[in-house]
Formats: C-alpha cells, sequence, structure tokens
C-alpha cells in the first residue's frame, strides 16, 4: 500500500471526511503530520504528499515559527521530485515555494463558488475526468498573486480567485488548488464554522448560508473530489 504524507496545520483542521473515504476507495494510507508540533517526516519515505490548509498566512513565521521548518522541508520535497497537492494554505506555501508571490485575495472567499478549467486544467492529469465548471469549497482571504511565474499553470479560476489551481510545466504531480472540497462534507463544515467563528465573523459571514449551500452539493462534493484525488493517485 502507498504512503502519502499529510501536513495538517490546526489540531482541529484534519483531513476531512471526503479525503479519508478518498484514500480508503483508493488503497492509500494516510500518515498525519502536525506542522505545529515541528513533526515533519523523511519525504523520501513517502509516495506522495499532501499539504492542509489553516489559519496562519505564508509571511507569518514570528507567530507561526513552524513555517520556517515546513518552507525547508518544501523544498526538500521538490529536490525528491515528489507528487505534492497543496490545499489553500498548502496550496500557497508550495507555490510560494516554486518562486510565486503570496498576497491578500481581491476579496474574501468563503463558501460555495463555480470554478472554471481553464485550457491548461482541461488538459491536467488532476481534472481529467472532473467536469469543465466545478463546484468550490472556499475559506480564505490571501491568495497567489499574478502574474504568475513563466513555468506555472493555472488550472482552474474563478470570479473570486485568479489562481484556484496551478501547476507547474513539465512537473504536474506539483500542484495546488486553493480550494478545500476534501473537507466539504457537511459535518467539516459544521465543525469549521464552530471553530473558526472569529475569523468567518471578521471576513463578513454568517455560518447559516455557508451551510445551507454546502447541504445542497454534497453528492456533488463526494464525487468530484473522488475523482481529483483518484487522479493525484495515479501520479504517485
Amino acid at each position: 500500500m502507498k504512503k502519502i504524507a499529510v501536513i495538517q496545520h490546526v489540531e482541529w483542521e484534519g483531513p476531512g471526511h471526503f479525503l479519508l473515504q478518498s484514500a480508503r476507495r483508493c488503497g492509500v494510507e494516510l500518515r498525519v503530520f502536525e506542522a505545529w508540533k515541528n513533526s515533519l517526516p523523511d519525504p523520501a519515505q513517502f509516495a506522495g504528499v499532501l499539504i492542509l490548509g489553516g489559519g496562519p498566512n505564508v509571511d507569518e513565521e514570528e507567530e507561526y515559527s513552524f513555517l520556517r521548518l515546513e518552507k525547508d522541508w518544501l523544498q526538500e520535497v521538490i529536490r525528491l521530485d515528489k507528487p505534492c497537492l497543496g490545499m489553500c494554505l498548502g496550496h500557497q506555501l508550495l507555490a510560494e515555494a516554486l518562486g510565486a508571490t503570496i498576497g491578500k485575495n481581491f476579496c474574501n472567499s468563503v463558501g460555495v463558488v463555480s470554478g472554471l478549467l481553464t485550457s491548461s486544467g482541461k488538459e491536467h492529469p488532476l481534472f481529467a475526468d472532473c467536469p469543465a465548471v466545478m463546484d468550490l469549497f472556499k475559506w480564505h482571504g490571501q491568495s497567489v498573486q499574478t502574474p504568475v511565474p513563466h513555468h506555472f499553470d493555472i488550472l482552474v479560476t474563478s470570479k473570486e480567485c485568479q489562481v484556484e489551481s496551478f501547476s507547474i510545466k513539465g512537473r504536474p504531480h506539483l500542484v495546488g488548488i486553493q480550494f478545500d472540497n476534501h473537507a466539504s462534507h457537511i459535518a467539516d463544515v459544521q465543525n469549521w464554522c464552530t471553530e473558526d467563528r472569529l475569523w468567518l465573523e471578521s471576513m463578513g459571514f454568517a455560518p447559516d448560508p455557508v451551510l445551507a449551500d454546502v447541504d445542497q452539493r454534497q453528492q456533488a462534493f463526494a464525487t468530484d473530489f473522488m475523482k481529483l484525488f483518484s487522479s493525484f493517485c495515479s501520479m504517485l
């Protein structure tokens, strides 16, 4: 059984129901490591890496000192050319490690948004079986800034964020997604609304409309994430 290292940044923000379900169906083992405990594995021992989201911004190294260690660790993942999928904060950390700039998004993006596959996205193996228009579950105020470096491909975009997903030319196994569909199960979203209530309010959002939108799309979220994760596993 192939093993994937999962890097977690916040105690309550774990892999999520749909990620755990997809891993079981794909026959891979997820090993979770808590970054705030400076617990990062030897990437050479794993078939691939998943980097979850979390509360820190990528430049908040003074407040979250583990980010320095993780950024060095990510350089080793890239040097080893391990398949790596970054999600939300993980997407931003991976993008920065590969030369992009991270900053405040032009709007706060929370809840369900329609994502559009670009021409590059339609050809990328991660989205091979996904629809051209996807429901995305969003939870962020920072983003990868444009223009992106020349070696980046933008795979998915939306009206709320220009870089919803990226990959690297010639290295399709290095890929980031700004959205959190891995944790879009209604139980996960309810937990996020509770644990991250102050942040949600500071962004100007109320939990009830977010929960209602997510609840209506459970089947699509489950199906689309299973397709996406299965495609990632095919790159291991």
